[in-house]
């Protein structure tokens, strides 16, 4: 290529940025973002939001699995916590997973729970891809740092790429989610989980990761969530 016609896509490719980024600003004028959880302008999850998640009650909240595996939840999906959920899981918002996860070691304080490692729920890569991180890994490594414990993050991969869950009833997520986890019996044998993610709903997603990592030589397996689903 001549010199001229590299100075010709050089300036074709700074001009093509510009009126990209020129784009982009007018969009945000038109359309700017607001927190998920009071509409406030400029900004996916507001600074008042985040004062007052960081002020909001853990509500310890227990169940049991299909697996069998305990899993607690630090409140209700609703208010506060379900917004924060979603502006985390689907609004950009991986930052949130600090004060989410302060919230987990918070809960976990609470029971009289021993484990050796936390896994989060693992996403498809290309739902990973799609999102840029997994919202249960940016949790799970604030857990692990608080609660001094090593994070696995891919201990436990999913390996097929499966709808979402949301809307589906009990058997319609245990037909999405059959065979989608495999865990890594290198890293998991002989060892007692913890398991992070957002959402409890039916407990279907962390069951077929327990039974997964049980199938791997996984001892003893616990969940923890920020909401469970009433």
């Amino acid at each position: 290529m001549t010199q001229q016609a590299e100075t010709r896509t050089s300036i074709g490719f700074f001009s093509y940025t510009a009126i990209k980024n020129v784009g982009h600003t007018l969009l945000d004028l038109l359309f700017p973002a607001s927190c998920v959880h009071c509409g406030r302008v400029d900004t996916g999850f507001c600074d008042i939001c985040h004062a007052d998640l960081a002020n909001f009650p853990t509500s310890l909240y227990i169940t049991t699995t299909e697996t069998e595996i305990p899993v607690a939840a630090t409140g209700v999906h609703q208010g506060i916590l379900q917004s924060a959920v979603q502006a985390l899981k689907y609004h950009g918002q991986p930052t949130l997973g600090i004060p989410l996860g302060q919230r987990l070691a918070q809960t976990i304080q609470q029971l009289d729970w021993t484990f050796d490692i936390i896994i989060p729920v693992p996403l498809h890569t290309s739902r990973y891809q799609e999102r840029g991180y997994n919202q249960s890994q940016e949790m799970a490594v604030e857990v692990a740092k608080l609660m001094n414990c090593p994070c696995l993050p891919d201990a436990i991969i999913r390996t097929r790429s499966t709808d979402s869950q949301v809307g589906l009833n009990r058997e319609e997520r245990l037909r999405n989610l059959n065979d989608a986890f495999s865990a890594q019996t290198e890293l998991i044998n002989g060892k007692m989980l913890l398991l992070v993610d957002d959402v409890q709903t039916t407990g279907t997603t962390l069951s077929m990761c327990a039974e997964a990592a049980i199938q791997a030589g996984a001892t003893a397996v616990y969940g923890i969530t920020v909401t469970a689903a009433t």
